[in-house]
């Protein structure tokens, strides 16, 4: 990252006109710039897109050796923009692929004027819930905000092996420009290209960061399961029931606007590492208080109580509970189970901050919990004994208090250990 970056907003295209200065303050309003100063599409390709154990992208033209520890995360550039842009009316989101079969019957509903599949996941980074998609550069960037769509430097970015983020997930960035794809101590990390308006005037559902196919494939992001739907002149409320037929009874079918669609099934699919794959993806259904509730099936495959040293009854996730034992008992044996005088909640399936448009609370999940909340509210370094934390760590646990807006009373399941 360059500290000039926010004075480097890119042209839409060859041979337009010169913004005028609204425009070119609209457009640092969204984020639209660029993240690596001074590079082109060459260099660009040559930019760090590290992962957990590898190195950057494959230039242009070559392969990533095997064994070498590159990866290949470019797919071809994108041509110029093709207008028209295209409305982001529906969101089509499922656990499973969405077949081609059900594709082509959606686009065959009278009204829809494109149909454009990606993959779609969720992780976490720190206490914020970051949407991803992985997405075809050249056919996706029509159903963003129109100045994100029309700047070439954003799309060739992402086809090199970069990420694009929108403007207000700027705050989860490493020192050195990446972005860590969730908390989990084997998580990848991905290089930002570009900060940019992605859906437009979206803010129930949002798509806060996009990827090319191929990184899709290495963040085991299930391919084809979500789809943006494009209406013309017809309302999305009318067609309705047509696209959840045609998509089948497993996925979520979300009209997309400011305001939370109370009466939709919702889909979260997460990725990020063993820990994700652990606690698998679910539907869910959202209530006017801010709380949700995941697929009964998912809960009763998942979701145990069971009594624990200092704490007492613990409801929480079937993966995350042993380690949690192993934790509580490694302090009582260390003499500090005085150290923990409150316990404050685990399984708690809700929104964060119980707002729609800020995602599902990791404690949904039930992989997370708060403990001594009095003494470590958000904020603060707290008062949370650091031989406590220590231990935590030790057994696979993240700290809050380690974040950039520290939450010390909080613990999050970060890696999968054995007892």
């Amino acid at each position: 990252m360059c500290d000039e970056h926010d004075d480097h907003v890119a042209d839409a295209s060859s041979g337009r006109r010169e913004l005028d200065r609204r425009h070119v303050l609209s457009l640092l309003g969204l984020g639209l710039v660029t993240a690596a100063c001074g590079s082109g599409p060459e260099e660009t390709r040559r930019a760090s897109a590290a992962t957990s154990g590898s190195a950057s992208p494959a230039a242009k033209g070559s392969k990533a050796t095997p064994g070498a520890g590159t990866e290949d995360v470019a797919v071809a550039e994108p041509g110029p923009f093709e207008p028209p842009t295209r409305s982001s009316d529906v969101l089509v989101y499922s656990q499973d692929p969405l077949s081609k079969a059900s594709l082509r019957e959606i686009a065959a509903i009278g009204g829809i004027v494109q149909v454009e599949p990606m993959a779609l996941t969720s992780f976490y980074v720190d206490d914020t819930q970051v949407t991803c998609a992985a997405v075809d550069p050249s056919t996706f960037r029509r159903f963003t905000q129109p100045g994100t769509a029309q700047t070439q430097a954003v799309w060739e970015r992402v086809a090199a092996g970069e990420i694009a983020v929108e403007p207000r997930i700027r705050k989860l960035q490493t020192k050195d420009g990446f972005l860590k794809i969730s908390n989990e101590s084997d998580a990848r990390t991905i290089h930002i290209g570009a900060y940019a308006g992605l859906l437009p005037e979206i803010s129930a559902r949002r798509i806060d960061a996009v990827v090319n196919t191929k990184w899709g494939d290495l963040l085991e992001m299930v391919p084809g399961n979500a789809a943006l739907v494009a209406m013309g002149s017809t309302s999305p409320q009318s067609v309705r029931k047509k696209l959840q037929a045609a998509a089948g009874d497993k996925a979520s079918v979300l009209i997309l606007g400011p305001d939370l669609d109370i009466g939709a099934t919702q889909t979260v699919v997460l990725s990020g590492g063993s820990v994700s794959r652990a606690v698998g993806s679910f539907s869910y259904t959202a209530n006017p208080d801010g709380t949700v509730n995941p697929d009964p099936a998912w809960v009763a495959a998942n979701i145990r109580t069971e009594t624990m040293p200092i704490i007492g009854r613990v409801t929480g996730h079937r993966v995350m509970l042993p380690q949690l034992r192993g934790a509580l008992t490694q302090v009582v044996t260390e003499g500090l189970a005085a150290k923990i005088y409150t316990y404050d909640g685990c399984y708690v399936p809700r929104f964060i901050a119980r707002d729609p448009s800020r995602g599902l609370s990791f404690h949904t999940y039930g992989t997370a919990i708060d403990l001594n909340a009095a003494d470590n509210y958000r904020g603060i370094a707290g008062a949370m004994d650091r031989n406590v934390v220590r231990i935590f760590k030790n057994w696979g646990f993240a700290w809050g208090g380690d974040w950039n807006y520290t939450d010390p009373m909080h613990f999050e399941l970060a890696k999968l250990v054995k007892g």
